[in-house]
């Protein structure tokens, strides 16, 4: 019986991470990337073999850059051929005026939480194209719905990630792929962490749940719409309290 293939790019931690052992979970072949934090990634592959006892490989590297996901995946078609799931977590912040910010500040956020998207897309659409099968999820923000005032270059990568998932969907609905983004509310990850206290309990106030989302919560939304009938595709599900 064929071991279906998962792919979570950002998964050393917090949601990522939490997606990844979810899918494991289930007996899939995780490949976990990330860039810098590779013995946190080697702790996920860990925790993952000894609990679950799945196959889990490492496929380290800059989603954010086109010649590492192109040598990324190619170690992973050497491996299992083909995706079945692609989930694209990968993800930085910047937080501060816009006029403040750099060239270089602004192109690290627009690699890492966009041009990511598009170079993992890129290369792992063929394979599911010759399988009519494949499921993208990508993992996108309120944010890029409603906009952060001192968050503009996170919200406006967050925005395009929307506007990617849409029009992909429609792209490769003939080919039996589907394609949603989770626009995930304020999840308790370290992301999250750099707030002032003050900060952090201003934000909690103002969800209607009264609390922060849980990785493990975005893991199960993951997971069902990995899951989710065929028809469902181009969708942005909203996962944040109530707040928008």
């Amino acid at each position: 019986m064929h071991r279906k293939t998962i792919l979570v790019t950002g998964a050393s931690r917090g949601i990522g991470r939490s997606i990844a052992v979810k899918f494991a979970s289930e007996g899939y072949h995780v490949f976990l990337n990330c860039h810098t934090s590779v013995a946190e990634l080697t702790a996920v592959k860990d925790y993952i073999e000894n609990n679950y006892h799945t196959p889990c490989s490492i496929a380290a590297g800059d989603a954010g850059n086109a010649a590492d996901v192109a040598r990324m995946f190619a170690d992973i078609h050497q491996t299992c051929g083909h995706l079945d799931v692609l989930v694209n977590n990968a993800g930085i912040s910047y937080i501060g005026l816009l006029m403040d910010m750099s060239d270089e500040d602004w192109r690290q956020v627009i690699d890492t939480n966009l041009s990511s998207v598009f170079y993992c897309c890129r290369a792992a659409i063929p394979p599911m194209i010759s399988r009519k099968s494949g499921r993208i999820i990508n993992i996108s923000s309120m944010w890029g719905t409603s906009g952060a005032s001192c968050e503009a270059a996170y919200s406006a990568s967050k925005s395009g990630v929307n506007g990617l998932t849409r029009a992909l969907a429609k792209e490769l609905a003939p080919s039996n792929i589907q394609v949603n983004a989770i626009a995930c509310g304020v999840i308790d990850t370290e992301m999250n962490r750099q707030l002032s206290a003050e900060e952090r309990k201003e934000l909690e106030d103002a969800i209607p749940a009264g609390r922060y989302g849980t990785p493990d919560e975005i893991a199960r939304i993951v997971w069902d719409t990995a899951n989710a009938p065929e028809y469902m595709t181009g969708q942005i599900i909203g996962v944040d309290g109530g707040y928008l």
